[in-house]
């Protein structure tokens, strides 16, 4: 693509420079740049892009956009924002990709990966093939890549949906954050269905109030657009038995479907059956019922299978086929997984990071818990302080045997975190055992036949990051090897 034809699709006023050169690739990083690359200079949280600018030029750029001119021998053009002219460039340079896709965000507090997870096989089982963007990691096709953030910035988005449609994917699903929303990740992004799942306290660190977490979380409904198409229509798949519901319908001039088990909508569960092994429960929709019976554990999975069906019918499927979709998971990784090495008790994993998710996994526990409940729980550091207490108060309220640790305390001081979580449970009965390999052991070496262990917070990661470093440390791995190890001291 020529330069010049790149630039026009930034509908400034600013006038084309005159040379207009070949452009291979449109990139952000100094360091990603080769022969015939844009370069789109982005002052960053910890770094300005203007700083490298004769960097990325050294390096093969043959143009740059900048937010000021520039001492360097490749043409600059300048322009008020950015950031912003990288998500337009970027579904330019790409042609639109999102476009010719049948796309599914989701967003909310808790619940996206698990929901966009029953979508994405909803989808494969219809026979579409599918892409998925989100927090474990990006597929495409049956093709899996790691992933830096839940919602990849704007370039690497568009970059992943070209991808998508060379490759044959028809339909994707994406995790949308709030941050993602906020900083404009997602601008260019042709949506076909949002959903939005729930919104409880998190990343207050970032939005510093609720009121703008929520509002962040609009976004992708009020992006959906202002028209009608009875062709490609655009649908909101929204709870309704959050508190959050109306404004997120005001948001939207989408066609609307709730969801919900408490208050009157559109798809509806009731009759919900909660055992160790799965949930079952009769889910009404347009004046008939079906039964579901599903591998997943707890109201909070019904929640994400009722959005899930939403999508499905919002994207012209039966509930038949959606219901007989979710029925065949077993569960996502990570997620309320079990950690089974012949033991006599009960090893939950579960990435619950935030205080509703961890009371949601604590409830579902004492649903069918015989004996003593382990909770280990932990907060990261460098993220909302706020929520520390309140993580700490749950896991002493609905556990009989909580067990303070180290999450991801990143640059935080470990100990510091951990003084931040007693403060909610003054008077309280609980250990604090700061290195998270020895409160795992300690509390298998303690867990009684019957008793159950929640290991909360990190889920499917596979690493543990202290000072900057990423270790490698597995939830689930430390489990089964101190089982074992206890096995074998027997």
């Amino acid at each position: 693509m020529k330069l010049h034809e790149l630039l026009t699709h930034l509908h400034h006023p600013a006038s084309l420079p005159d040379a207009n050169p070949d452009i291979s690739s449109v990139e952000d990083s100094h360091k990603k740049v080769r022969g015939g690359s844009l370069f789109i200079c982005i002052k960053g949280f910890t770094a300005d892009g203007h700083d490298f600018a004769l960097e990325a030029v050294n390096n093969g750029a043959v143009a740059i956009v900048a937010q000021r001119e520039l001492d360097v021998p490749v043409p600059v053009y300048v322009v008020s924002d950015t950031s912003r002219a990288k998500a337009i460039l970027a579904d330019a340079f790409y042609g639109q990709p999102s476009h010719g896709l049948h796309l599914i965000g989701i967003t909310g507090t808790n619940g996206k990966t698990t929901t966009s997870h029953l979508i994405e096989q909803i989808f494969s089982d219809s026979g579409q093939k599918t892409g998925l963007i989100g927090t474990m990691y990006t597929k495409v096709g049956d093709r899996k890549f790691d992933v830096k953030n839940t919602t990849p910035e704007s370039l690497t988005l568009q970059k992943t949906f070209r991808l998508m449609a060379d490759e044959g994917v028809t339909h994707a699903v994406m995790e949308v954050s709030s941050h993602a929303l906020d900083l404009g990740r997602v601008h260019g992004t042709d949506f076909n269905i949002a959903v939005f799942t729930n919104l409880t306290q998190d990343h207050l660190d970032y939005h510093q109030t609720m009121d703008k977490y929520r509002q962040a979380k609009s976004l992708l409904f009020s992006q959906l657009g202002n028209t009608y198409s009875e062709t490609s229509p655009k649908f909101a798949v929204i709870n309704a038995d959050d508190p959050a519901a109306p404004e997120f319908i005001r948001a939207t001039a989408a066609y609307i479907l709730t969801y919900g088990i408490d208050k009157k909508a559109d798809i509806m569960a009731k009759n919900i059956g909660l055992s160790p092994q799965g949930t079952t429960f009769m889910v009404d929709i347009a004046g008939k019922s079906y039964p579901v019976t599903m591998k997943q554990v707890g109201k909070f999975n019904v929640y994400n299978a009722l959005a899930a069906i939403g999508a499905a019918l919002a994207s012209g499927i039966t509930p038949e086929t959606a219901i007989s979709s979710i029925e065949r998971i077993d569960g996502v990784a990570g997620r309320f997984e079990t950690v089974d090495a012949g033991q006599d008790f009960t090893i939950i994993v579960d990435y619950a990071h935030t205080p509703d998710s961890l009371e949601n996994v604590l409830k579902t526990i004492r649903e069918f818990a015989e004996n003593d409940i382990y909770v280990l729980a932990g907060c990261g550091g460098d993220r909302d302080r706020a929520k520390r207490p309140m993580m700490a108060r749950i896991a002493c309220e609905y556990g009989t045997q909580p067990i303070f640790t180290s999450d991801n305390p990143r640059s935080e001081d470990p100990d510091a975190i951990l003084r931040d979580m007693e403060e909610g449970v003054e008077g309280r009965n609980y250990k604090i055992i700061p290195d998270r390999k020895e409160a795992i052991e300690y509390a298998v070496g303690s867990a009684q036949p019957g008793d159950v262990i929640v290991i909360a917070g990190k889920g499917h990661e596979t690493y543990q990051e202290i000072k900057g470093v990423k270790y490698d440390f597995d939830d689930r791995v430390c489990a089964r090897e101190a089982v074992i190890r206890l096995c074998k001291e027997k």
